[in-house]
């Protein structure tokens, strides 16, 4: 199943999307996700910058507000649509190309495990033009050069205007590197996802 996104010029299938935050993060996936209904018809994999030394909650959290699945995601495990996964602390979260996760405990990138960089470098490869990047608030550039090559790959990007982020670095950072097909407040994000589902 897949999720039909309408850009300027033509009807964009996806078959997942990913995201990446950090600081502020929680604030903006709740108004995110919270208008999303549970017929969401791809799956969504997220990377939030959380310290190794601290168990995740960032599960529970999200499901206290999301009408979707949300769990922690696990090694090997083939992704489903309707779920978010989230990556836990201290691990890389990758998209392996049969489409399945695989955890990571390579070296941080941009000083980050996990990295959305990781993620999204490797989403792009295992889903190239019907993959959907969505780059959120963040106070460092991780996520830039993973934005920049999904939208190479053909896939979509999406990223948070920076004067709406708690923290505006890293969407920025990913504007000026990689540029977007829409650049929007929250609010209007969860909208549109919302109004993709009812399609």
């Amino acid at each position: 199943m897949t999720v039909q996104f309408r850009t300027s010029d033509r009807t964009h299938a996806v078959d997942a999307i990913v995201i990446g935050a950090s600081a502020g993060a929680i604030d903006t996936l709740r108004v995110i996700l919270a208008p999303i209904p549970p017929t969401f018809g791809a799956p969504m994999i997220v990377v939030v910058h959380v310290p190794s030394k601290f168990d995740s909650r960032l599960p529970d959290v999200l499901a206290a507000f999301c009408a979707l699945t949300v769990r922690e995601a696990r090694d090997k495990e083939q992704v489903e649509n309707g779920v978010v996964y989230v990556a836990p602390p201290g691990y890389h979260l990758l998209v392996e190309p049969d489409r399945s996760l695989a955890l990571s405990l390579d070296p941080p990138v941009n000083f980050s495990r996990p990295s959305i960089d990781v993620l999204f470098e490797s989403a792009a490869y295992a889903y190239r033009e019907r993959l959907l990047g969505i780059v959120l608030t963040g106070a460092n550039d991780d996520g830039a050069d993973g934005l920049a090559a999904i939208r190479a790959s053909g896939g979509l990007g999406w990223v948070q205007a920076p004067e709406t982020a708690a923290a505006a670095v890293m969407p920025a950072s990913a504007l000026e590197r990689a540029g977007a097909d829409a650049v929007y407040a929250p609010a209007m994000m969860g909208a549109e996802l919302a109004r993709i589902a009812s399609i």
